[in-house]
């Protein structure tokens, strides 16, 4: 189809100058949820942790600029800070950082953003000019481990395995393990004789190939050199951990789905299944799983339908499940009887949980900010399959609309996540909820490369990102326009990062949406090789394909060189200081649209990195796409 005709000057009066939304559009008074609400329920919980009765758990808090605040609470007390209001607990290993703080008996390890150094209860413990994350501390509190990422002139940073001997007055960093490109994970056997770690290197990313690393300790540190226990090329293995007997456990995909193992002569599978018990570690510190006692795993799996939470009787291989109106739940830890958690569902906004392992009593220690709203006016999410490219069984999230009464099919609004190895999930997202609630269908789709489906799901998207990402995304867009289930003439796309490299190429090389939104999403393949940090700088050599050998295919699939093929109105959204795809990618598809003279709109925003943090800066962002799709379809914004 045609974009609607609309004039430039509708896009002045929407972004004026091109540079901020429209100026009331954060004051819109329609009795539904605001782009204020949605900020402001935006609090990002993780990390959660157990220590001597104590539940830690880590927020980022929008209304504070993003800061990152450690908290913690027992059951049935009140949420008190630990990290002082001064600090933002934040690490920057891998640029998505993760595991940036530990607690042990009571000590407090974390990285303050600032400095990225290493503190211990607010006494700094690194050098400055190294980053550190995944923390672990081991058994007779002599040493803690973690990931240590180091700069070097003129070279990619080198990452290892560091550690500080903590009965030392100042412990200076002590190389551990290292000789690999990325390492993650380490974790101490329970005598404290063995560490165990994760490892892999260039061109892989940890969802296609790692090794387990294990190496023997003593009082005084190593005792040997690292040797591989399992793991090699097309076996990705993550998150080991001991039992308390001291047997190795870990998830790996040898099976075609990422199950629980642990260590034998040969590697014995706890509960095979189709089914996920683990997830793509864009972050440190996940935990899908955790020990109860020798026999007992309490863990989640991820299913079509969502996450489950079960105990696993390592004796008979049966999962015992806990019936919880929850769809997407880790970091799982235990410590005796209690066990903790974050988890969100359809109905329930993301929170901090605890778990009463003997009476199987949950109690919500912290929620995001949920704003007064009326549950029947909620879209719930409904697990859709289709056809996908090549046929291929596709799956997705849809959410119909439940704004004011219309006639016809509702405005259809396709959401393409981020990663791209990433997924959707069914859980609660006032995001979405913004967009139902203003008479848009929403369709969020797991395309080809999502993760939750196992890894030949993943592997759709080898050597095929841009296309079959795209043709799933058009292909959940038509199957529901052909249900009548969404209007095929108001059809519009939208993503962030990876996202939005798949929004830019549907709407430069397919003639299906009306309209779209790219936040901080990827224009030009090559741009993004020069500029992207360590940890994505090979990860296109699955995606698209070896470079500079396939160089003709990175210029192919970059829209930045073929916007004489877009003809429909793009608004932009971007971080001036990301570091993972550079504002310059954005600013040249919008120097491109500009001299063509197609309608646009480009908003930058001062201070943002990868992902928006700050809730001024959400609001706008979500207000803006909204005002913009309003004049592409001719919609009331007020």
């Amino acid at each position: 189809m045609r974009p609607l005709p609309v004039e430039h000057a509708v896009f002045e009066a929407a972004c004026p100058g091109g540079a901020t939304p429209l100026s009331n559009a954060s004051k819109l008074k329609t009795g539904r949820l605001s782009a204020q609400a949605v900020a402001a329920g935006s609090l990002r919980l993780g990390l959660p942790q157990i220590d001597e009765g104590w539940i830690y758990w880590l927020e980022a808090r929008p209304l504070e600029g993003g800061r990152q605040q450690v908290m913690r609470c027992r059951v049935g007390g009140v949420p008190e800070a630990v990290s002082a209001a001064t600090v933002n607990v934040r690490t920057r290993v891998h640029e998505y950082g993760g595991g940036d703080y530990h607690v042990d008996r009571g000590r407090f390890f974390y990285v303050d953003f600032d400095d990225q150094r290493l503190y211990c209860d607010g006494r700094v413990l690194s050098p400055p000019g190294r980053r550190y994350a995944d923390m672990a501390v081991s058994p007779d509190r002599r040493w803690l481990v973690l990931v240590e990422e180091r700069p070097r002139e003129g070279r990619e940073p080198e990452n290892r395995i560091a550690g500080f001997d903590l009965a030392q007055d100042n412990p200076t960093p002590r190389v551990v393990a290292g000789g690999h490109d990325f390492v993650s994970s380490p974790r101490f056997s329970p005598r404290g004789d063995e560490l165990a770690f994760i490892a892999w290197n260039h061109p892989n990313m940890p969802w296609d190939a790692t090794q387990l690393q294990v190496l023997a300790w003593g009082a005084r540190g190593p005792a040997g050199e690292a040797r591989r226990e399992a793991g090699g090329d097309r076996e990705s293995i993550l998150e080991p951990r001991y039992s308390p007997a001291g047997v190795l456990t870990f998830t790996s995909d040898r099976s075609g789905w990422w199950n629980l193992y642990q260590r034998g002569r040969e590697a014995r599978a706890l509960c095979p299944r189709k089914a996920e018990f683990a997830g793509p570690p864009w972050i440190f510190g996940l935990s899908h799983y955790d020990f109860i006692d020798e026999s007992h795993i309490l863990c989640s799996r991820r299913e079509v339908e969502g996450d489950r939470l079960a105990v696993l009787d390592l004796v008979s291989g049966a999962l015992d499940p806990l019936p919880l109106p929850l769809t997407e739940i880790g970091g799982i830890h235990v410590e005796g009887n209690r066990a903790c958690f974050v988890a969100a569902g359809p109905r329930t906004p993301l929170g901090v949980y605890a778990l009463d392992l003997e009476t199987r009593e949950t109690h919500c220690l912290r929620t995001s900010a949920m704003p007064d709203a009326d549950p029947d006016a909620l879209s719930l999410a409904e697990a859709i399959e289709f056809p996908g490219s090549g046929g291929h069984p596709t799956h997705a999230f849809f959410y119909p609309a439940r704004g004011p009464a219309r006639k016809g099919a509702a405005p259809l609004l396709v959401k393409s996540h981020g990663g791209p190895t990433s997924q959707a999930t069914s859980s609660l997202d006032l995001r979405i909820q913004y967009w139902t609630q203003r008479g848009f269908a929403v369709v969020d789709v797991n395309y080809g490369g999502s993760t939750g489906y196992g890894r030949a799901y993943r592997e759709r998207l080898t050597e095929t990102w841009g296309q079959v990402d795209v043709e799933d995304c058009i292909a959940a867009a038509q199957s529901l326009v052909a249900a009548g289930r969404a209007d095929g003439a108001r059809l519009a796309i939208t993503g962030g990062s990876a996202g939005g490299f798949t929004t830019l190429c549907a709407l430069t090389f397919h003639d299906v949406f009306a309209a779209g939104a790219s936040h901080y999403g990827i224009g030009d393949l090559e741009a993004l090789l020069r500029d992207t940090h360590k940890f994505e700088s090979r990860y296109l050599d699955g995606l698209v394909g070896p470079y500079p050998e396939m160089k003709a295919r990175y210029r192919e699939r970059s829209p930045i060189h073929h916007t004489d093929q877009l003809s429909c109105p793009v608004i932009f959204f971007q971080g001036l200081e990301d570091r993972v795809v550079p504002p310059a990618q954005a600013e040249a598809m919008v120097a491109a649209l500009a001299r063509r003279g197609l309608p646009h709109a480009y908003v930058p925003f001062e201070g943002e990195q990868h992902g928006f943090r700050r809730a001024e800066n959400m609001a706008a962002a979500l207000d803006g796409e909204w005002v913009f799709y309003a004049r592409v379809f001719g919609l009331a914004v007020g």
